[in-house]
């Protein structure tokens, strides 16, 4: 395991309100000193992800708090995340909620106007929930799961 190492190239504004540092920020990778720095081509499908989901999210409710954006492979392991999640190729992110209304609401306006391949209102056993989307350069599913439990 690498330690991650900040640069500026870890500031890179990917649109007008989101960077990469905040899309590639984790607790986890921190403290177990494990690289998350993502490949160009990654870097490219957050971009997309902030520019076709996240900004118009913005637009609409305010501020959006990513808690968990670009994983490296490493780390998706060491978070017990799919073994093929989108998060590991930057199509994903979660999105904190202030409250399960607002979180509805959130996940209504990206079901209703933006296009998107997944989107789940998770929970866990804790009783905390947060949105996960995701987007695809290409052909989205559009599949949507309104009360999801990850394993």
């Amino acid at each position: 395991m690498k330690t991650h190492n900040p640069t500026n190239g870890d500031r890179l504004r990917l649109t007008p309100h989101f960077t990469l540092e905040e899309m590639t920020r984790s607790a986890t990778a921190r403290r177990y000193h494990v690289d998350n720095t993502p490949s160009p081509e990654a870097v490219h499908n957050l971009r997309r992800l902030c520019t076709k989901v996240l900004e118009p999210l913005r637009k609409e409710f305010g501020p959006i708090r990513v808690t968990s954006g670009y994983r490296s492979e490493w780390l998706n392991r060491m978070v017990g995340g799919a073994t093929h999640s989108q998060h590991i190729f930057g199509e994903a992110c979660d999105i904190h909620i202030p409250s399960r209304a607002k979180g509805i609401e959130m996940l209504e306006f990206i079901f209703m106007t933006l296009d998107y391949d997944q989107l789940l209102f998770e929970h866990n056993l804790q009783g905390a929930e947060w949105i996960h989307v995701s987007y695809r350069e290409g052909h989205n599913r559009q599949i949507m799961i309104p009360y999801y439990m990850p394993a």
